[in-house]
């Protein structure tokens, strides 16, 4: 008799019991991506921005640390860095970390 008290019991509330098993789930993804998912874009975003306004004369730093001054953007995605007098090297844009400083560079140099 008692058993089959608690198998009605159980069976009743179907809709309404699924949900409250899924709702911690779900607020579990709301908050992972207002907390990790969501600033990780922006941040993105951000960078891409600045790398997109790098100009010649800058003075940045890669994310392996050489900081420099940029001499040349070029076209396919590279950045000539003067980071000694007459030493340039060439790195790949994306790797810029931080444009420490604005130089006064001519936008239509910058391209050739």
């Amino acid at each position: 008799m008692l058993i089959s008290e608690a198998y009605a019991q159980a069976a009743g509330g179907g809709i309404a019991e699924m949900a409250t098993q899924f709702l911690p789930i779900v607020l579990i993804f709301v908050v992972f991506y207002f907390l990790l998912i969501r600033p990780q874009q922006k941040r993105a975003k951000e960078h891409k921005a600045m790398i997109e306004a790098v100009r010649r004369g800058d003075v940045v730093t890669t994310s392996g640390g050489i900081v420099g001054k940029v001499a040349k953007v070029q076209e396919d995605g590279l950045v000539q860095l003067e980071i000694a007098e007459g030493v340039k090297i060439k790195v790949v844009k994306a790797t810029i970390a931080e444009v420490r400083a604005k130089g006064a560079g001519d936008d239509e140099s910058d391209s050739k």
